[in-house]
C-alpha cells in the first residue's frame, strides 16, 4: 500500500515533529519495501511511502505537496515535469498557475495534499470517482490526515474511539460510507471533494459534479464509434506507462471488453487472471476461458476453495482499517495474488460499467415500479389500491398477493424503494439491535445520506439519479475499496480503464432510452459490442467475483467454527440482541443459505476485524 499521511497546524503540545510523521507513515506501511519520501516543517509536514502505487513528494521555501495514485495530466508540460520530477512536483507547478483551479489539470486517481505555507493554507483532495481516499481529523488544532485510518491514529494527538453510528452504517451498508469513518470525529472526503484548511477552520466543497444529458442528437453510430475510441484510450493509458500488466477476467462483459480493449492495443497477447469455486450458480470460470480463447489471451485460473477462504479471512478482515463486509473481497485477493506470482504488478479491472452504463438489476426493477407512476392518481387511489389492498382473503390468492407487493413498493418513493431488501428493513430494529445501542444513532442517516445524494443528481430522470447515487455509494464505498484494498495486499497496482473520466462524461451523455432499451440493461453497452465480445458473454446472467460463503458454512467444518466463533464474541460486545444472532443460524439451515449467509458474513468480518485492530 502506498501511503500518504501528514498534519498542518500549531502543534497543540511540544512533539518531536520527525518521530511523528515518522510514526504515522509507518503505521501504515504494509510493505517492507516501501520508500520513504517526507517533507517537514514546523507547522506543516507530510510524507508518503511509496510502494506499488506511484506516490512522491516535493517542497521547496513555499509550498509542501504530496500525492499518491496513477495520475494523467491534462496540460502536456505539467506531464513531461511528473514524467522527470514526480507527480508531486508537477502538482506544486499547477497551483502556482491556477492557484484555485489546478485540480481539473488531474485526470486519473489520485489522493493529494498541498500546503501554501507563505498562505498558512493546505488543501486535501481526492479524484472525482474517489478511487483514492483521503481521511482527516482535527487534533488539537492541527490538521492530521492520511489515506490509511491506521496513521491517523497512530498520530499522538488523536484519540479514535469507535463510533457507533459508523457501526450502525457499516450493517446497514456493509460497509461505512464516506463521509463518516469507524472513529467518532474522523472524517473521510467524498468524491471529487477539496478541503481547504486555514486559521484552524476546514471549509469543504466540490470541484466536480457529474453533469447528465437526459437525451441527446448524437446518432447511435456516432455514439458507439465514440465509445470504442475512448474504450482504447482507457486501456492504453496504463499499458503506455507501467510495465508487467495484466487484467481481471471475471467472463461478464466488463471484463471481456477490458480484455478486448488489451488484446486491440497492446503490444502482445494479453494476460487474464479469473477465478472459480466447486459451487453451482457461483463459477463463471467457462465464461472467462470463452473470453480468453476469443482474444486468444495467457490465462491462468485458480479455484478458490473453503480452505483459502478460513485462512485468508482473518488477514482481509485485518488488512482493511475500518470494517469491511464485502464477501467478494476474498476471491478478489486470490486472483491479485494469482497474477501477481505470476509476475504481474499492475491489473486491470472492470469496475464501474454498471454504475454508467444501467447494468444493475435493480434498476429494471425500478423502471416496472415506475409504470404504475404514470396511472393517473385518481384512479390509483381511487379504484386500484382500494380493491386490491382491500381485497378479500388476498393474501392466499397469488395474482392478487403479487399485485399488492407491487403496488406497496411502487408507493415507496426512490431512492427508498431500492433498499426495502436491506436486512435492516427485512426485520424490526428492536429486534435486530441492543436497546443499549440504538439509543446512540440515527437509525434514519442512512436513508437520508442516500436521499441527498439522489436528489443532487443533474438530471431529470430516475435511472440517471440512481447511477449517480451508485457512483458513490456503490462504487466509490464498495466495489473501489474492495479491489483497491484486497490488489494492495497482494503487492499489485489496480487501474479502471472503464472508469477513465473521459469515458465517464461519455456516458453522462448517452441518453436514457439507449442505456436500458425497454427491458434490456445496458443496450447500448452491449450494442456497442456486438461485434467485439462472444454472444455467450453478452447473454450471460451476472455473477462476478460472488463468494458461495453461505452455501459452503454449513459442509465446510472449518468456516462454521471460523463464523460460530466469531458471532459468539459479538453477541458479547453488545450492538446486536444474542437471539437475533441465534436466529440468523436458525434461519441459514432452515434452507436460505445463500441469503441469511450474507449477515452471518458481515458479523463475522466485524468481530474479526474488532480483534485485530482492539
Amino acid at each position: 500500500m502506498s501511503t500518504l499521511s501528514g498534519w498542518a497546524g500549531k502543534p497543540g503540545r511540544d512533539t518531536s515533529e520527525p518521530i511523528r510523521l515518522d510514526r504515522m507513515l509507518c503505521a501504515a506501511r504494509r510493505h517492507a519495501d516501501g520508500t520513504l519520501l517526507a517533507a517537514r516543517g514546523t507547522t506543516h509536514a507530510m510524507g508518503v511511502v511509496a510502494d506499488a502505487k506511484p506516490a512522491s513528494v516535493y517542497f521547496d521555501e513555499s509550498i509542501q505537496a504530496a500525492i499518491v495514485g496513477n495520475v494523467y495530466w491534462q496540460d502536456p508540460q505539467l506531464a513531461d515535469l511528473a514524467k522527470r520530477d514526480g507527480d508531486a512536483r508537477a502538482l506544486a507547478e499547477a497551483y502556482r498557475q491556477r492557484r484555485g483551479q489546478y485540480l481539473p489539470l488531474l485526470r486519473g486517481a489520485f489522493a493529494l495534499a498541498l500546503s501554501d505555507i507563505a498562505a498558512g493554507e493546505t488543501q486535501l483532495a481526492i479524484d472525482p470517482l474517489g478511487i483514492e481516499r483521503l481521511c482527516y481529523t482535527l487534533a488539537r488544532g492541527q490538521l492530521v490526515f492520511s489515506n490509511s485510518l491506521d496513521s491517523i491514529r497512530a498520530h499522538p494527538e488523536v484519540t479514535a474511539r469507535l463510533s457507533p453510528q459508523a457501526l450502525f452504517n457499516y450493517f446497514y451498508f456493509q460497509n461505512i460510507p464516506a463521509p463518516e469513518t469507524i472513529y467518532a470525529g474522523v472524517s473521510k472526503l467524498q468524491p471529487g471533494e477539496v478541503l481547504t484548511f486555514s486559521a484552524g477552520e476546514i471549509k469543504r466543497s466540490r470541484y466536480w459534479n457529474m453533469h447528465y444529458r437526459d437525451n441527446g442528437p448524437e446518432s447511435v453510430d456516432a455514439l458507439v464509434a465514440e465509445f470504442h475510441r475512448l474504450l482504447d484510450s482507457g486501456v492504453r493509458k496504463p499499458l503506455d506507462r507501467f510495465p508487467s500488466i495484466g487484467a481481471f477476467l471475471s467472463g461478464g462483459t466488463d471484463s471481456s471488453s477490458v480484455t478486448a480493449g488489451m488484446a486491440r492495443v497492446g503490444p502482445s497477447a494479453p494476460k487474464t487472471f479469473s477465478i472459480g469455486f466447486d459451487a453451482e450458480g457461483y463459477d463463471e470460470s467457462g465464461y472467462a476461458r470463452i473470453t480468453a480463447d476469443r482474444f486468444h489471451t495467457d490465462h491462468r485460473h485458480y479455484y478458490v476453495t473453503g480452505d483459502d477462504v478460513c485462512n485468508t479471512v482473518p488477514r482481509v478482515a485485518a488488512y482493511y482499517d475500518e470494517p469491511f463486509g464485502n464477501a467478494s473481497a476474498v476471491p478478489t485477493y486470490h486472483c491479485a495474488r494469482l497474477a501477481r506470482d505470476s509476475g504481474v504488478e499492475n491489473l486491470l479491472a472492470g469496475d464501474g460499467g454498471d454504475e454508467i452504463f444501467g447494468g444493475n438489476e435493480r434498476y429494471l426493477k425500478q423502471k416496472i415500479f415506475g409504470y404504475y407512476e404514470r396511472i393517473p392518481a385518481p384512479l390509483r387511489r381511487g379504484l386500484l389500491e382500494p380493491a386490491v389492498l382491500h381485497f378479500p382473503l388476498g393474501e392466499k390468492l397469488s395474482p392478487v398477493r403479487k399485485l399488492r407487493s407491487y403496488i406497496e413498493q411502487a408507493n415507496i418513493p426512490l431512492p427508498d424503494r431500492l433498499e426495502t431488501y436491506n436486512f435492516l428493513h427485512r426485520d424490526s430494529l428492536e429486534s435486530i439491535f441492543s436497546a443499549d445501542f440504538l439509543r446512540e444513532v440515527d437509525t434514519h442517516a442512512p436513508l437520508n445520506a442516500q436521499r441527498e445524494v439522489y436528489n443532487a443528481a443533474d438530471s431529470a430522470a430516475s435511472l440517471n439519479r440512481m447511477l449517480f447515487l451508485d457512483l458513490k455509494f456503490t462504487l466509490a464505498d464498495n466495489d473501489l475499496r474492495k479491489v483497491n484494498g484486497m490488489c494492495e495486499m497482494a503487492g499489485v497496482n489496480v487501474h479502471y480503464p472503464l472508469i477513465d473520466m473521459d469515458m465517464v462524461e461519455f456516458a453522462a451523455r448517452v441518453p436514457v432510452d439507449l442505456k436500458i432499451k425497454g427491458h434490456k440493461l445496458r443496450w447500448f453497452f452491449k450494442h456497442a459490442l456486438k461485434d467485439t465480445l462472444a454472444t455467450e458473454t453478452l447473454t450471460k446472467s451476472k455473477h462476478g467475483f460472488g463468494l458461495p460463503f453461505g452455501v459452503w458454512l454449513n459442509d465446510h467444518a472449518g468456516l462454521h467454527e471460523l463464523a460460530s466463533d466469531s458471532l459468539e464474541k459479538i453477541k458479547a460486545r453488545g450492538y446486536l440482541r444474542p437471539d437475533y444472532i441465534d436466529a440468523l443460524w436458525a434461519r441459514h439451515r432452515a434452507g436460505h443459505g445463500s441469503y441469511y449467509g450474507t449477515m452471518i458474513w458481515i458479523c463475522m468480518m466485524l468481530e474479526q476485524w474488532l480483534e485485530s485492530h482492539s
